[in-house]
């Protein structure tokens, strides 16, 4: 990250923290100068904060639940630990966070987080935070797609590509840089002449994951189809159309980018 203030440079890393609220106060006034600066920067960061908000959102009801009977305690200590305990241990057994519904993805349910779960999850409140804007839908427009994905593959360190949906009746609209985990998410924008909308969502954190077929899980009306392919995993959303349509879609958009 070029630039520097306080300590140190400013990193992508620090940048997340800041928009999620977590960088330590004397690196945050170090930030703020730094964005002062830097008016591109600063609005990327103003849509991370947005991201982030959406997922608190999505995540913070499970924390303010009531514990169920069979995890109580007698002691105040106890009910919070059995708390995250419970809901960690069976949160995805039993529907996973905010009515998270897993459907043909039974077959993976597990205990602890799996990477394809966690992208489909992120994927989907991104669909569902940006495919209604109408004005700021996307960073880069598709009238520059060669600056979209040189800038974008740079940031996420591997080479992408915007599948070609003309033939299923989807344009490029454009793209943006999204948080992830552990690094930059590329998510690519398409819609039809009628202005129905996919999203398409691309991780590189997907490093050491076992290969996945297509799988299909739901957020709300948000339906996504998702995979991971050696180190880059990928999910198609949309909030507008069926579940066939959208697995032919997601048909198309495999047979592009994993030939």
């Amino acid at each position: 990250m070029s630039g520097s203030m306080g300590e140190g440079p400013i990193t992508e890393a620090e940048l997340q923290a800041y928009a999620d609220g977590r960088l330590a106060p004397a690196r945050r006034r170090a930030v703020d100068a730094w964005l002062a600066a830097r008016p591109e920067e600063a609005e990327r960061i103003a849509d991370y904060r947005k991201l982030a908000e959406a997922l608190r959102s999505a995540y913070d009801p499970v924390s303010a639940e009531a514990l169920p009977s069979r995890f109580s305690r007698t002691r105040v200590r106890w009910r919070r630990y059995a708390l995250v305990a419970g809901w960690t241990v069976f949160g995805f057994l039993i529907g996973g966070i905010a009515g998270w519904e897993l459907r043909d993805a039974r077959q993976i349910l597990a205990p602890s987080p799996d990477v394809g779960v966690v992208m489909a999850r992120r994927a989907a409140i991104a669909h569902a935070t940006y495919s209604p804007e109408v004005r700021h839908p996307v960073e880069v427009g598709a009238d520059q797609e060669g600056h979209l994905l040189a800038w974008l593959s740079k940031r996420l360190g591997a080479p992408l590509r915007a599948p070609k949906l003309e033939d299923m009746g989807y344009s490029l609209v454009g793209g943006r840089l999204l948080p992830g985990d552990n690094g930059p998410v590329a998510h690519f924008m398409y819609q039809t002449q009628k202005g129905t909308r996919i999203t398409l969502y691309v991780r590189t954190e997907a490093a050491g994951s076992r290969e996945t077929a297509f799988r299909y899980a739901e957020e709300g009306r948000v339906r996504v189809f998702y995979w991971v392919d050696r180190k880059l995993g990928y999910a198609l959303s949309s909030g507008d159309i069926g579940k066939d349509e959208l697995f032919k879609v997601a048909n198309v958009v495999y047979q592009q980018l994993n030939p």
